[in-house]
């Protein structure tokens, strides 16, 4: 093992963990160290264990990993639960948020309702974007909608689900900073 590079001792490892078909399998770290044609290979095999009815637990820090293989997860900073469920209710902890950019006055969509929030991204930009939080019922197209008939020209118009790692730095914020880059 000593002899291997990290990515091979890696799969090495996992391997071994899991050959005998085990009904629960904990992984700590594992795709420290593997190429991304590797990830995926791991990725694949935590997907078949988990279709097989095997229990995988695994820590990481890269939430891409865990929002692809994760049916429910536990969001731990500095060693206290600041999250535990499902990825849907993870990211239904961050308010739904369209982004837009325009030249023009966008006042008038303060009326629609289901607008909670506008507010500028770069403040000290002129580049007159801008982030509209809204409700669960509102639908972002009435946004889009809005801005054609009122004659708003949009320079972009933007509206995604955020991710886990979105709601991760929600969650923790710059409670999870150990100290500041210069």
């Amino acid at each position: 093992m000593e002899a291997l590079s990290k990515g091979m001792s890696q799969k090495v490892q996992v391997l071994s963990a899991v050959a005998h078909e085990p009904e629960l399998v904990i992984l700590d770290e594992p795709f420290t160290g593997l190429d991304p044609v590797n990830q995926t290979v791991l990725e694949e095999l935590i997907s078949d264990m988990a279709a097989n009815g095997q229990t995988v637990i695994f820590s990481t820090h890269v939430m891409q990993h865990a929002e692809r293989l994760c049916d429910n997860i536990l969001l731990i900073a500095k060693g206290i639960k600041i999250f535990d469920g499902s990825i849907a209710e993870a990211k239904a902890t961050i308010p739904r948020r369209v982004i837009i950019e325009t030249t023009a006055s966008i006042d008038q969509l303060r009326t629609i309702d289901g607008v909670k929030e506008i507010e500028a991204l770069d403040k000290e930009s002129s580049a007159n974007q801008w982030q509209i939080q809204i409700s669960e019922q509102l639908n972002p197209q009435d946004i889009l909608r809005t801005c054609f008939e009122r004659g708003i020209r949009l320079n972009r118009f933007e509206f995604t689900e955020p991710s886990l790692h979105d709601v991760f730095v929600h969650l923790v914020g710059d409670d999870a900073r150990e100290h500041e880059f210069r």
